[in-house]
């Protein structure tokens, strides 16, 4: 199935690299360095010249922290969406938002994906997608609320809670209107989980591939890959690429990343080996 996120259209062979874009003071990983608005878009411009088909734009960490009404957040990314769309027109943008009034306005400024990274905390968010003909990413959080960290949860089965939530999310959305090229389903590593269920999903997320949906992951420089290693935020590139290499073995489609060339790379030479992908170029034996 072609994969339609907003105006724009991929191949159903297509991976795409979405680049994180932080309107954010408290960033986990870039602890702010993207938080005015100039480095923010000096941020797009490189990921773009990098080759990141996608940026996705959030205004508001995911972690505990100062809470942010809708007000505030639309204020960090609204006129910024707008600015992206008008000097990026080829360039797919994604909002990482669960709310739909906020969903709302960046759409309104030209946003092709709703990143709904707390997996329906706001029902109304898929409506809003449906209305503006966007995409939708629906993801796992198992029931935990927006901005808080899992404590102790059990699940008989991750993988299998992580497709039944996350195929129904993306049953809903069509129903309401989205098109089904536009459903696009995350198991959301970390959230909702600790490390043994992020490695669990890792391991086995072809069984989420297999069912039809497009599958997005966001690995990059998470804490299941830092407490795998016993490494800190700034030293998780290679464990993330491993990480990187299994999804991709498995079929994932779209990457969110901060390191858009290594995990390009990552993706093609992995796709290449499984033959998805013809190399670059194959003179070697042929001159």
């Amino acid at each position: 199935m072609t994969l339609k996120l907003g105006r724009h259209e991929f191949a159903d062979d297509a991976t795409l690299m979405m680049a994180i874009v932080n309107r954010t003071p408290d960033s986990f990983y870039d602890r702010g360095a993207t938080w005015a608005e100039d480095k923010a878009f000096e941020r797009v411009a490189h990921v773009v010249g990098q080759g990141a088909e996608m940026v996705d734009i959030g205004g508001i960490k995911a972690a505990p922290g100062a809470e942010i009404d809708a007000a505030e957040e639309k204020a960090r990314v609204v006129d910024f969406v707008a600015r992206v769309r008008e000097s990026f027109p080829g360039l797919v943008i994604s909002v990482d938002t669960w709310r739909a009034s906020v969903g709302a306005a960046v759409c309104e400024a030209g946003a092709d994906v709703l990143n709904d990274a707390w997996g329906g905390a706001d029902p109304e968010l898929a409506d809003v997608a449906a209305a503006y003909d966007a995409a939708i990413v629906c993801t796992h959080t198992g029931g935990v609320a927006p901005r808080t960290r899992p404590y102790r949860i059990e699940y008989d089965d991750v993988v299998a809670a992580a497709i039944a939530d996350t195929v129904a999310y993306a049953e809903r959305a069509v129903a309401a209107g989205v098109s089904p090229a536009s459903a696009i389903i995350d198991p959301a590593h970390d959230f909702g989980k600790n490390t043994f269920h992020s490695l669990e999903l890792t391991r086995r997320l072809g069984e989420m591939v297999a069912t039809g949906w497009p599958v997005l992951v966001s690995l990059s420089n998470k804490d299941f890959v830092g407490e795998t290693l016993d490494l800190p935020v700034g030293e998780r590139l290679t464990g993330t690429l491993a990480a990187t290499a299994v999804c991709a073995l498995a079929g994932a489609r779209i990457y969110r990343v901060h390191e858009v060339v290594e995990t390009r790379q990552v993706v093609d030479m992995v796709n290449t080996i499984a033959g998805r992908r013809l190399p670059a170029r194959a003179i070697r034996g042929l001159q």
